[in-house]
């Protein structure tokens, strides 16, 4: 495992997700406030769409997938709502300074 940097802290506002991008795989990372961030894959195991284009839920600690409903565990990278029933990629997330940092394979 590596870490990659990936974006500032300030690069994903407090309740929002952004997509970035590590070696051509897209990342979704999410601002859960005082939950701090997460990272995942950002495609969607259902319907192959970006899911840093839905809605999180910061409480919930959820993504939505935009396309059909399906919510996804933050943390976990599991779904909570059909019609997905597989996993997401999850990244373990490190903050260092001001700075977003993700462990990756491989790098």
């Amino acid at each position: 495992m590596a870490l990659v940097k990936l974006c500032s802290v300030g690069d994903v506002p407090e309740g929002e997700v952004r997509r970035f991008e590590v070696d051509h795989r897209p990342i979704a990372v999410a601002n859960l406030g005082e939950g701090g961030f997460r990272a995942v894959d950002a495609i969607c195991s259902h319907a192959h769409y970006f899911l840093d284009e839905g809605e999180i839920d910061v409480d919930d600690m959820t993504i939505e997938c935009p396309k059909h409903g399906s919510t996804f565990d933050l943390t976990t990278g599991k779904p909570r709502s059909l019609p997905a029933t597989s996993a997401v990629d999850i990244f373990p997330v490190k903050i260092e300074g001001d700075h977003v940092l993700i462990e990756v394979n491989g790098q």
